[in-house]
């Protein structure tokens, strides 16, 4: 990528994790057959300032040396035992207050909150979207982190980081927690241009505008790894630094069992671990995100995009080496990642998508920040942690686990149900295409069933549950074509298999 001069001043970042259209992972020969290989391409005056233009240098030049030397695949494994630190291996935090508030006041918590739950027919912020009763993911994240300032008498920030599609909708939400034990900061991350592929120009002729959502298109939020870059200059990375804050506790804002782990902070103040990526086994149900490989006898992040089409079977199929998943938190020393931005040297793996604009095929080019463990090595370490810190709403199907009886909630934290054999992973649920809006999703169901005690839910087709409805075991409902099926009020179902046409109506 060559850079045009520009003389445009200094701004602050723009745009966590967003985008439309395809994502694929694509080969070198494969792209060798499209007939053009990402080559140089032309930054115009204006469109990026300096130091936006250097970054999105610096990441077409990592993709074009990554599919000039690819992935040797006969180097890749799962990681050894050796990599691996479980986490019921870690020393328990003392239960002394006096250490406790210590190590609080030592951090901040950061949300991932760029996404706009597309998926679920979501407008706005994912993180708006209410998951138990009237409360919204955001609500119960704030309920977390004033829980453990009002009970250590600590101040622990809450920091949001917002893409140009969260942010103006997220500063109005935040306003209802100004009189709440917390301090809270938003920043919104880069936005980078999208690359017209057959031209190899940039898509937008002109800065980014917030205000010109018709233009929004030509940009996308480049992956949740542009975290710290963009705190960096946004100016937060150095006023928590300020502050006597050590560590960053980094997650989604829709994994509600990301929480504040005492015992994994003390265990990180102690051996003096500057990064700390939380794994855990993965299921059947995570048919997305990354997971944690050997590559060269040192950690590798590898994303579901990054997979190559002759491997995505092996991958979905969850072979040996692909059985380790990536969380997505984090624990990150605020000082190593002053040093390692300051430096230039973090260097994230790019992941490609190419989402198809105004009848145009284009590049864009994201970034994990798991990916970073390579760049903080010698002090990082990989936490193998329960199931419990992973519970990610990213469909209904998660949304109709989380809103059941499988949880509970306490101070904004969702916990497993101790009513549920513990013996049990949490159950497979497969809701159908009816089911995937929202408002959709609601009308459907009267009242969430009774889960407790379900292994496997597939529902198919146009069903409707009634209240008071229990599942057991397996259950599988499918409505035919053109049939309706109405699951009455009080139905238990267990291991049941219920197909065709069922309607009740009142005589």
């Amino acid at each position: 990528v060559v850079p045009a001069m520009s003389d445009g001043k200094h701004g602050e970042g723009l745009g966590a994790k967003g985008g439309a259209g395809m994502r694929s992972s694509v080969s070198l020969t494969e792209l060798e057959k499209m007939g053009r290989l990402p080559e140089s391409v032309e930054v115009p005056p204006g469109v990026l300032e300096e130091h936006e233009r250097d970054a999105f240098i610096a990441l077409h030049d990592r993709y074009r040396h990554r599919l000039k030397k690819p992935i040797n695949w006969e180097k890749v494994s799962g990681p050894p035992a050796s990599m691996l630190v479980d986490y019921g291996a870690l020393e328990r935090c003392p239960d002394d207050a006096m250490l406790e508030h210590e190590l609080l006041q030592k951090l901040a918590v950061v949300k991932l909150n760029g996404g706009r739950g597309a998926s679920m027919g979501c407008r706005g912020p994912k993180s708006a979207v209410q998951v138990r009763e009237d409360t919204t993911f955001l609500d119960m994240t704030v309920q977390q982190v004033e829980y453990l300032n009002t009970k250590y008498g600590t101040d622990v920030p809450l920091v949001l980081m917002n893409s140009f599609y969260t942010h103006a909708e997220t500063l109005k939400i935040v306003r209802k927690y100004a009189r709440h034990h917390l301090s809270l900061h938003c920043f919104e991350q880069s936005a980078m241009p999208r690359i017209d592929w057959d031209s190899q120009t940039l898509l937008p002729t002109a800065p980014f505008d917030p205000e010109d959502t018709a233009s929004h298109k030509y940009w996308y939020p480049p992956g949740a790894g542009d975290l710290f870059q963009s705190l960096a200059d946004s100016g937060l990375l150095d006023q928590l630094l300020a502050q006597g804050k050590e560590y960053l506790f980094i997650s989604n804002v829709d994994n509600l069992g990301a929480t504040v782990d005492l015992s994994i902070m003390y265990h990180l103040i102690n051996e003096d671990i500057n990064f700390c990526l939380e794994v855990t086994k993965r299921t059947r149900s995570d048919t997305h995100g990354g997971v944690l490989l050997q590559y060269d006898d040192r950690p590798m992040l590898l994303e579901a995009m990054q997979v190559p089409k002759p491997r995505q079977a092996e991958f979905k199929k969850m072979a040996k080496r692909f059985q380790t998943f990536n969380t997505n938190n984090m624990w990150v020393s605020l000082n190593d990642v002053k040093r390692l931005v300051t430096a230039g040297r973090l260097s994230l793996e790019p992941i490609p998508a190419f989402p198809e604009v105004d009848g145009k095929r284009t590049l864009q080019l994201e970034t994990a920040p798991g990916a970073a463990i390579r760049s903080f090595e010698e002090g990082a370490i990989v936490l193998n942690v329960e199931r419990t810190r992973f519970a990610p709403v990213k469909s209904t199907s998660h949304l109709l686990a989380v809103q059941s009886n499988l949880y509970r909630v306490e101070h904004g934290s969702l916990l497993a149900n101790p009513d549920r054999d513990s013996a049990l992973a949490m159950p497979l649920i497969k809701l159908g295409p009816e089911f995937s809006n929202i408002a959709d999703f609601h009308a459907r169901f009267y009242e969430i069933p009774d889960l407790l005690e379900l292994d496997h839910l597939t529902v198919q087709g146009d069903v409707r549950f009634g209240a008071g409805v229990v599942l057991r075991g397996t259950v599988i409902i499918v409505a035919n074509e053109g049939c309706r099926i109405d699951v009455p009020d009080g139905a238990v179902f267990e291991n049941k298999v219920i197909t065709g046409n069922l309607r009740i109506m009142d005589h």
